[in-house]
């Protein structure tokens, strides 16, 4: 069909002018742009796929010739015909969309197509890659909601772990590791992966984490950052950092924190009452305790023997939460209980150990939700998600606890994050 057209095109065209202007009439806009369209059109249905030829062909309309448009000047009655024409630039333009990669989705490919007619600042914010963040306080249920999404909802996602104490080996039950039987075959990465005997900074995590991001997206799966060291989630995301600035210092202004962020971000904030949170956080000392964290440090010290002195700086591993409790512990009564001493003595001692460890998650967990608030403050647009109801229900402190907890889990957890989720995908 476009053969035929275009040579009708060109017999009548070429009856309409001499021979010897066969050469004006190659030129000529009209014919040169029409044959252009459908030369390139004819091409199209051949091998393209089809989106790809809704939006060249978009693109193609906006070269063909406009209409001539008569401008009377003040001084005279001259008329001047503005006709417009092509320009190597637009030429440029048409051919540069064959270079996009067969891989790239139609969005992706519109995107790229009117980038020129917005602004500098639109054009960066469409091209930042987008990423999903659970943050919340310590045992607030940030992992399992990020498998929650991961399996359920969002089967192409990856989980980037933003824990400064999960990210190095060993020690898996004290510091809380998401088991592999948890994980349910979400990818996760930065957990358990680096030296426990060298310091892992914020620096290190928003120089490494944007690479394996990358990976992620592409492969065109969504990366979830999830985690509870707020100083690791800034460092990642702020388009302004100072590594020897502590912008959740209560003494520096709140202007301190940047704004600005290097990503696209849907935030989401697992929130759970205070109260409530540290009787949770009590029970779940003691049910690590149970797993097996007490036996996990001892021949961890074994392994590794102690600090130096109670003053020594820590790095690593040694900065977790029942590393120095415990150590003080295991220094009075011995490895393996040898030291001498009462049964009564050594029970006082461990009971101290067990009691600080209880005390410093607490303390850890009022930590970082101040450090949550000052960057809601500061103009982050967190998502708030109130899981108070489903821990009351969980530990018993309702009538029908039991399958109530799982049930209100996830209408008040589950479901509304996934909502927050998708609108931010969709948009």
């Amino acid at each position: 069909m476009f053969p035929v057209c275009f040579m009708c095109l060109a017999r009548k065209q070429y009856q309409k002018y001499s021979q010897s202007s066969l050469q004006q009439l190659l030129l000529h806009p009209l014919i040169f742009r029409t044959t252009l369209v459908l030369i390139i059109s004819y091409s199209l249905f051949l091998f393209c796929p089809y989106h790809y030829i809704l939006l060249l062909m978009n693109r193609l309309s906006s070269l063909l010739p406009k209409k001539t448009t008569n401008i009377k000047t003040s001084t005279s009655s001259t008329t001047i015909n503005h006709r417009p024409r092509h320009s190597l630039s637009q030429l440029s333009s048409i051919f540069s969309f064959f270079s996009l990669k067969s891989t790239s989705s139609p969005e992706t490919d519109m995107t790229a197509m009117n980038s020129n007619n917005s602004s500098s600042s639109i054009h960066r914010r469409q091209k930042l890659k987008k990423l999903v963040v659970v943050m919340g306080a310590t045992g607030s249920g940030k992992s399992k909601l990020s498998v929650d999404l991961g399996t359920r909802f969002f089967p192409n996602s990856e989980i980037v772990n933003s824990d400064k104490i999960q990210v190095y080996r060993g020690l898996d039950i004290a510091t809380n590791k998401i088991s592999m039987h948890d994980r349910k075959g979400v990818p996760h990465h930065f957990l358990g992966e680096f030296d426990p005997e060298t310091e892992f900074t914020p620096s290190d995590f928003r120089e490494l984490a944007p690479k394996t991001i990358a990976q992620i997206t592409s492969r065109r799966n969504l990366p979830l950052i999830v985690g509870g060291s707020n100083s690791f989630i800034y460092s990642l995301l702020a388009k302004r950092f100072n590594s020897e600035t502590d912008v959740f210092d209560e003494s520096s202004a709140i202007n301190s924190v940047s704004s600005e962020l290097r990503y696209s971000c849907c935030f989401l904030w697992v929130d759970v009452s205070l109260p409530i949170l540290n009787e949770y956080l009590d029970k779940r000392v003691d049910e690590m305790l149970d797993s097996g964290m007490y036996e996990e440090l001892e021949e961890y010290f074994a392994r590794e023997g102690f600090a130096e002195s109670e003053s020594a700086s820590r790095t690593g591993l040694r900065k977790a939460i029942g590393v120095p409790e415990f150590e003080r512990y295991f220094k009075r009564v011995g490895l393996g209980g040898g030291a001498d001493g009462s049964e009564a003595e050594k029970r006082l001692s461990y009971e101290e150990a067990v009691k600080a460890i209880k005390e410093n998650t607490c303390t850890l967990a009022k930590r970082q939700q101040e450090k949550i608030q000052r960057l809601k403050d500061a103009g982050w647009d967190l998502q708030k998600i109130d899981a108070t109801e489903a821990f009351r229900a969980a530990m018993g402190m309702t009538s029908d606890s039991g399958k109530r907890a799982s049930d209100i889990w996830e209408k008040m957890v589950v479901e509304p994050s996934a909502k927050i989720v998708k609108r931010f995908l969709m948009e």
